[in-house]
């Protein structure tokens, strides 16, 4: 798997006004295709930075979404993770403090709890919410989705302290939304911030206008629609549909995009974001990266544009050997080199062992690697 590498203009399109009935309208056109019809959702503008962690509280969801893009090792277990790092703790104390530790990793300022379905494990959900309120105050942002439109675990969402909460309606709900509870819930809150958020589908575009005419009507926050996107799960009974790839270079559906330039212009007085592949790609995955890499590179690392990191990495059949010879023999400093027990090898600065790799008996690369739990490695260079 290689490094994300959309390249878009990083450049904010010019925002441009315009004036409906007596009142100002920004349309912001942001970065690799997504737009914005006035005041985006603040849990958006976490994910936007890169502040946000994202939460994975279950696997467990009983609405069965055909798009589905949740991977298979998460798909209907009750499993949870930390941005990629895999929650393994049995106990709630130390479940919490392994979420709690993760959040510091990257200096969260917000989480978004997803799933599956969060609803589905309402106890767990709601006790995570507590403690990442109590740890990080009450400006940590939260906000959770959930295909569940059920108005009393929503109202325990509310009294646990989340700040926004997004539903997704199940396609077969969306010509029968004023059904469900979602008005019982919208005239309920006091705090909580209300919205849907929803995928574009290529063949259903008058559905999804007819959605949000509805929900506006019921006085919704905020639509977010997602451009739709292939993935390793969802492949099969997407292909089904007959579905195409927008391009080579994304995981986009053809034609997602195709109806939105319609929908923004038609819903203009309406809170109404479109998110493209690219910018969730490009742009929310990107800075989450930077950020992170930011926070926990060593000294002897190099953070990429990408927000991946590079160092250099020796292979020996003695590594405490190995470690001495070179930290005496080529005089590193120890803040540039170190052993690393759990994958075997010898840590450096890169630039350093440019230097000197051809003189060395051993096994020498250049690695880059995301800076996560699982420090994916992207790509491996021989010295």
């Amino acid at each position: 798997m290689g490094t994300i590498r959309l390249y878009c203009s990083a450049i904010y399109a010019t925002a441009r006004v315009r004036q409906i009935s007596g009142e100002l309208l920004i349309m912001n056109r942001k970065r690799c295709g997504s737009v914005v019809n006035g005041t985006v959702a603040k849990g958006c503008e976490y994910c936007m930075n890169g502040s946000k962690m994202v939460l994975f509280i279950t696997g467990k969801c009983s609405t069965g979404c055909f798009y589905c893009p949740v991977s298979d090792e998460k798909k209907g277990y009750d499993v949870i993770y930390a941005n990629e790092k895999k929650i393994t703790s049995s106990d709630d104390v130390s479940m919490i403090n392994e979420i709690i530790h993760e959040a510091e990793m990257m200096d969260a300022e917000g989480t978004g709890i997803t799933g599956g379905d969060p609803l589905m494990n309402i106890d767990r959900t709601v006790n995570v919410i507590k403690k990442l309120k109590e740890r990080f105050g009450k400006e940590h942002h939260i906000h959770l989705y959930t295909s569940s439109i059920n108005h009393e675990r929503t109202m325990m969402l509310e009294a646990a302290g989340l700040d926004e909460i997004r539903f997704h309606p199940s396609v077969d709900k969306w010509n029968d939304i004023r059904n469900t509870e979602l008005g019982k819930i919208i005239s309920s809150v006091t705090k909580m911030i209300v919205g849907i958020e929803v995928p574009s589908i290529p063949d259903m575009s008058k559905e999804l206008e007819e959605l949000i005419s509805d929900v506006l009507e019921m006085n919704i926050d905020f639509v977010n629609i997602n451009e739709l996107e292939f993935s390793e799960s969802n492949w099969e009974m997407m292909s089904a549909r007959r579905y195409g790839l927008k391009d080579e270079i994304s995981s986009a559906v053809l034609d997602s995009d195709r109806t939105i330039k319609r929908i923004l212009k038609k819903f203009q007085n309406a809170n109404l974001h479109y998110c493209s592949s690219a910018f969730k790609d490009s742009v929310q995955l990107r800075e989450r990266l930077i950020r992170t890499a930011k926070k926990n590179a060593a000294d002897y690392d190099i953070i990429t544009d990408d927000g991946t990191i590079m160092k250099g990495i020796v292979y020996a059949d003695d590594l405490i050997a190995a470690f001495n010879f070179l930290r005496d023999e080529y005089e590193i400093p120890n803040e540039l080199i170190r052993i690393d027990n759990e994958r075997k090898r010898i840590d450096l600065a890169p630039w350093i062992l440019e230097e000197i790799a051809n003189e060395l008996p051993y096994k020498c690369y250049i690695t880059e690697e995301y800076p996560t739990a699982d420090r994916l490695e992207v790509e491996r260079m021989p010295l």
